[in-house]
């Protein structure tokens, strides 16, 4: 097998619920991080995971204990499951990689799939808002006006999001990529905020999102400091050194 042939493989101990909730590594990881915050706000239990062969890979671990790097949390009475892929996923690899969440998506029954994604694309302070881009079955199914989310006027998606979208348009699995515009500084708590409220509108979930308010408050006042710190220092670089007393 040749590198551009990697495989993925998709454990799952527990009924499917109707609804996929994704967040993947990119830019900014704010979906990632909307994604990992559902399983905490709503106290979900792992119960499947992904796993890759032929791919350089990683495994992560907090308080000496190892996890899996793509996992599946879900609870009984949530008509949800949430996937939290921390593996950033090459772009060769994308297609097995969404190849392998679809075969399993569709064999269990799921009716739609929902990406949480940021993008890092030039913008204004307008577009600091959650868009969508959604096959045509998933917006008459959802209110996403009412939701307050935009369709994205324009553009192209690749990757993992692309495979995703693609097959909304040729089968009837529901798709849907929320999107906002996300900074490079990681994590965009800020991008996965905004994420966050479009999917808690759209499905009516009741979230709290106050922790993560403050979290994104607490991101943004740092990169500020820094940004401040670095300036400065950019400043004494510039002037000319005083040798009056050498």
């Amino acid at each position: 097998m040749s590198r551009a042939d990697p495989s993925f493989a998709v454990s799952h101990d527990a009924d499917a619920s109707e609804t996929l909730l994704c967040g993947f590594s990119e830019v900014g990881l704010a979906g990632l991080t909307a994604a990992d915050y559902l399983v905490k706000q709503f106290d979900l239990e792992q119960t499947g995971h992904i796993d890759v062969e032929q791919l350089p890979t990683i495994t992560p671990f907090e308080n000496g204990t190892p996890r899996h790097h793509t996992r599946l949390f879900s609870r009984d009475d949530l008509e949800f499951t949430v996937l939290v892929g921390e593996l950033l996923v090459p772009a060769y690899a994308a297609d097995p990689f969404s190849e392998a969440i679809l075969e399993w998506a569709e064999t269990a029954s799921v009716e739609e799939i929902v990406v949480a994604s940021g993008v890092p694309t030039p913008h204004g302070p307008d577009d600091h808002r959650p868009f969508y881009i959604a096959s045509r079955d998933y917006q008459a199914a959802h209110d996403l006006a009412a939701a307050d989310v935009k369709p994205m006027s324009g553009g192209f998606l690749d990757g993992i999001n692309s495979a995703i979208t693609a097959r909304g348009m040729s089968s009837p699995l529901q798709t849907c990529v929320f999107t906002t515009p996300a900074h490079p500084q990681t994590p965009d708590a800020e991008a996965a905020l905004r994420l966050l409220g479009a999917i808690d509108r759209v499905y009516d979930l009741g979230l709290d999102t106050g922790p993560m308010e403050t979290f994104a408050s607490k991101i943004s006042r740092y990169y500020e400091e820094l940004a401040d710190r670095m300036a400065a220092q950019e400043t004494a670089d510039r002037m000319p050194e005083d040798r009056m007393y050498m």
